[in-house]
């Protein structure tokens, strides 16, 4: 569960702020469809503060199923009680429930939010036999990476047309480095360096990496910089390290950031 406090910095891209603020008006569940690191759970954050509602963020995989988000029965002294799961709680309260790479989830989460994402807005707890009602302010809201997904665990079309939805792709270079200088407070120079380090391999497609440099890889290199650790050594750390574990690989990327920064 995550109640953001302070305003998170988030850089808008295209009108997505404004599309958001209608879907949460007119109750319509919402999408974000894109690579991991591009901003779509802090835009998610920073929507829920502009909107002034509560947000809770599961954070899907290969486990999670339809009991852990809407609840269960546990022993509590000599009774046996329900609790409700995050999905039902946001539901009953009226938050945003943002369910971080749905399509990681097993198939009886995407059956259990069917009747929530249609004119119904409504929750069936089988193990209690029974049906909420969703608040008024309750909005649901799910990403997905497609390209990583593609033939593995893909949202199926009938799912897909539950959502409106928006795709979030890297920010152009003047927009990747204005973030890491709010996020970060690293010198503008070292920002630049950065995101032509970050272009530059994830132009590299004949590595065959699964994952390319986000930009929260970025974001975490300029933290290293910015609090003292060299610069060849946090961009090794921060961007080269969690892409690949072939070491060819590996000394290919590091040489070529050595060359950049």
């Amino acid at each position: 569960m995550v109640q953001t406090q302070t305003i998170p910095y988030y850089h808008a891209t295209g009108r997505e702020e404004e599309v958001f603020t209608h879907a949460f008006k007119n109750k319509i569940p919402f999408l974000l469809k894109g690579p991991t690191g591009t901003g779509k759970s802090r835009f998610i954050e920073y929507m829920s503060h502009q909107l002034d509602q509560k947000i809770i963020t599961i954070s899907c995989h290969e486990e999670t199923s339809a009991t852990d988000l809407i609840g269960r029965f546990i022993i509590k002294g000599a009774e046996t009680v329900w609790l409700d799961g995050p999905l039902t709680t946001a539901v009953k309260e009226g938050a945003i429930i943002y369910l971080d790479e749905v399509a990681e989830a097993r198939p009886d989460v995407i059956v259990a939010i069917h009747s929530l994402t249609d004119h119904r807005r409504e929750l069936f707890i089988d193990k209690l036999g029974e049906t909420v009602k969703a608040h008024d302010n309750f909005m649901l809201v799910a990403s997905f990476n497609p390209g990583y997904q593609r033939g593995f665990k893909e949202l199926k079309p009938s799912t897909r047309q539950r959502f409106i939805a928006v795709s979030f792709e890297y920010p152009e270079p003047r927009v990747e480095i204005e973030i890491l200088i709010n996020e970060t407070q690293v010198d503008a120079d070292i920002a630049k360096k950065l995101v032509n380090i970050g272009n530059k391999i994830r132009n590299l497609t004949e590595l065959g990496l699964t994952e390319t440099v986000s930009t929260r890889l970025l974001v975490d290199a300029a933290k290293l910089i910015h609090s003292g650790l060299p610069k060849r050594l946090s961009v090794h750390v921060a961007v080269v390290e969690p892409l690949t574990d072939d070491l060819q690989t590996l000394e290919a990327l590091k040489d070529l950031c050595d060359l950049m920064i």
